[in-house]
């Protein structure tokens, strides 16, 4: 066994031993802690963070990146380059495209930030691996522009110029170099949910118990000892009864019971649970509709959010990871001659009806048969090369003989009619 693989097993037998004993470890959010942390694992267990960060990861993982090159004028997908496999099926050993970009977004929404060193290989110069460093692993010197990688279970460690480094950031704070977590920018609105859910779970745990004093009526002592001791008894027996889940508790002679706490009607406590949801939607970008709010919603709004989730807040993402990626695996001589591109059509993968549209709308202006049926992996078709216009769907170089036979047409009706004036 070599030195490194040691020293790696030893840490590794660490973390599993001492990760049981930390403080705040349960087997509930234990696995979570162990990949962003107690205070973001805190955070994920608010159902709408949850939901937010998982719809804006899923929906860019299931984008196909397209890397592509400039030949006779367009850009064609090349599929035989070691980089397109490396962006769409294993990007690094045992992790694949899916799982990676995911992780990425991630990272991105949690920390602010994804650090991601290309590895070449010393024999061709070719790119081997994408390795995704590990959270705190990486210390970002952003006056000098050095990146210090400390990362050893994925075998990274040094100093790395900035030209080295693929840095998806989220929203940049004062250092414009650095980007911040979205949850930082939340942390008010999630400490309120995370309220509003201890005190849901504290409601339901003891049956929403009333607390209150008990009083002769006009001052809380004053009937003498034996008197004290008796109200203290009957106190505790209505406290008893109330924990008992009894509602209507009959009080003796001049005993007054006067309640403290509020009911959740007058704290308006649904409300305000409501409220936090779409306050974490404003901070994430997302649509009440997607984390199931229970807002008024129809078909057209639902189209609506739709569509602004896709310009509004998956779009500007996508861009930022594919202007990244040109400006560090491309040569700047060769930028207009590549490009990376997520293929927006895989949003409309299970939307049948948008995507029968979408493909209509190709048919109108200029598309042609083959190339829709090509989307679908499907065979061409004979006459499926001859571009259509949106009229009638004719071939366009026949509408000049289409307008000759109909122009033929009308003037054979018009002597058949003239003939049948004068008979």
């Amino acid at each position: 066994m070599s030195l490194y693989s040691r020293i790696a097993q030893f840490f590794h037998r660490e973390r599993l031993s001492t990760a049981p004993a930390r403080a705040g470890y349960s087997p509930r959010q234990g696995q979570w802690e162990e990949i962003i942390g107690p205070g973001q694992a805190q955070a994920l267990q608010i159902a709408t963070v949850y939901r937010c960060i998982k719809l804006l990861c899923d929906s860019v993982a299931n984008l196909p990146l397209q890397y592509m090159r400039l030949r006779d004028g367009i850009f064609v997908e090349d599929r035989g380059s070691r980089l397109w496999y490396l962006l769409n099926v294993q990007p690094d050993r045992a992790i694949n495209a899916f799982d990676f970009w995911r992780r990425i977004v991630q990272l991105v929404l949690i920390d602010g930030n994804a650090y991601i060193v290309p590895v070449y290989d010393d024999s061709d110069m070719e790119i081997s691996r994408l390795v995704l460093c590990d959270r705190y692993t990486v210390s970002h010197d952003s006056i000098n522009d050095l990146y210090t990688i400390s990362d050893i279970r994925n075998g990274i460690c040094g100093t790395y110029a900035e030209d080295e480094i693929i840095h998806i950031k989220g929203l940049a704070g004062n250092d414009s170099k650095k980007g911040v977590s979205v949850l930082t920018y939340a942390r008010h609105a999630m400490n309120i949910a995370n309220a509003g859910d201890r005190e849901t779970y504290t409601r339901f745990a003891d049956g929403g118990g009333v607390r209150g004093l008990v009083s002769d009526g006009s001052s809380i002592k004053g009937f003498g000892a034996l008197q004290d001791a008796q109200l203290t008894k009957m106190a505790r027996s209505i406290d008893g009864s109330f924990q008992k889940g009894e509602r209507i508790v009959s009080l003796p002679g001049q005993v007054d019971f006067k309640q403290l706490t509020l009911s959740s009607t007058d704290m308006q406590f649904l409300e305000s649970r409501k409220f936090t949801v779409r306050e974490i939607c404003r901070f994430f970008g997302v649509h009440p509709t997607f984390v199931y709010d229970d807002t008024s919603n129809n078909y057209k709004s639902a189209e609506q959010a739709n569509v602004a989730f896709l310009s509004h807040t998956l779009a500007p993402m996508l861009r930022s990871i594919e202007i990244e990626l040109l400006r560090k695996l491309t040569a700047p001589a060769l930028c207009g001659k590549r490009k990376f591109e997520f293929k927006k059509q895989g949003l409309y993968a299970c939307d049948l009806d948008g995507l029968m549209k979408y493909r209509a709308s190709l048919l109108q202006t200029g598309t042609t048969v083959n190339e829709i049926r090509h989307m679908d992996n499907l065979p061409p078709v004979e006459g499926g090369n001859t571009v259509l216009v949106s009229a009638n769907l004719r071939g366009i170089n026949d509408q000049g003989n289409s307008a000759g036979v109909g122009k033929r047409e009308t003037e054979q009706t018009d002597k058949d009619d003239k003939n049948s004036n004068e008979e």
